[in-house]
């Protein structure tokens, strides 16, 4: 199959457009993230806004990953759609997905693995434009170094039929899940405060009913949600501010969570 590269579309707004600047970027934001014990996840929830706003919330969950350098080849990556309405899960035709910092190579075999199913499609459309995905692209780079990537843009569909497609492409250690997703929008800082404390209480306690005013990724993440319940994972919150802790002003927020999903510990005395 001959490539076909999907450019990238915010590169210059959203982040970086400079090899150079966005490298160091990224680098400074994850060597600002104080340590936090982490256990090894299979997913995390990161958000995709600009990184001025969002890359320290993002980087508090990117920077205990790099120590898997190396062991995570595959990034399953879902976000919501917010300029092609699209029914289900959306594919790319396109075979690499383009940051300045180089290609990545879309993973043609969990593409086989899925394109079967009703609930999954092949959309150039949904990805063109789509920054829920890309943001998170260049963080992976900086982290994990060489990887595939399975991209799914998630327009309409169920908790349950995106599990069912989470299930087949769960893999073992070499596969992370990535769930890109902001929290609350536009509200008062005290109230975005509240309402994104209560988002957070049902992603802790794998409460897959997100909706859209918690979260614009609700969509994906009651997916992930219901699936970290059947394989018996458990959330940690590692971040949890918004625009107004960030780089806005307090007046109207955009919220910013980050989590990892790993295996539960039992204690054993």
């Amino acid at each position: 199959m001959s490539a076909k590269l999907r450019p990238a579309a915010v590169a210059g707004m959203f982040y970086p457009g400079s090899a150079t600047a966005l490298s160091r970027d990224i680098s400074q934001m994850l060597s600002l993230v104080a340590e936090k014990r982490m256990s090894r996840p299979k997913a995390i929830i990161a958000p995709h806004a600009g990184y001025i706003y969002s890359g320290p919330v993002a980087a508090s969950v990117y920077a205990p990953l790099a120590a898997l350098r190396g062991s995570i080849r595959r990034i399953v990556l879902l976000g919501p759609t917010h300029r092609f309405a699209v029914n289900g899960l959306a594919l790319p035709a396109s075979t690499a997905f383009a940051t300045p910092l180089g290609a990545v190579p879309v993973d043609r075999q969990a593409v086989a693995a899925i394109e079967d199913m009703p609930q999954v499609v092949v959309s150039d459309a949904a990805h063109a434009q789509e920054h829920s995905l890309e943001v998170q692209i260049p963080f992976l780079q900086v982290v994990f170094g060489t990887f595939s990537l399975l991209p799914l843009a998630v327009g309409h569909a169920s908790a349950e039929a995106v599990c069912e497609v989470l299930e087949r492409l769960w893999g073992g250690d070499e596969t992370l899940i990535v769930i890109s997703s902001d929290l609350s929008h536009y509200l008062p800082y005290d109230a975005a405060r509240q309402v994104d404390a209560g988002t957070a209480r049902r992603i802790l306690d794998l409460h897959y009913a997100i909706d859209h005013e918690m979260a614009c990724g609700a969509t994906p993440i009651n997916g992930l949600l219901l699936a970290a319940r059947k394989h018996g994972l458990q959330a940690q919150l590692l971040d949890l501010r918004n625009s107004g802790d960030t780089a806005g002003d307090k007046s109207r927020v955009v919220g910013y969570g980050a989590f990892a999903f790993h295996k539960a510990e039992y204690d054993a005395h």
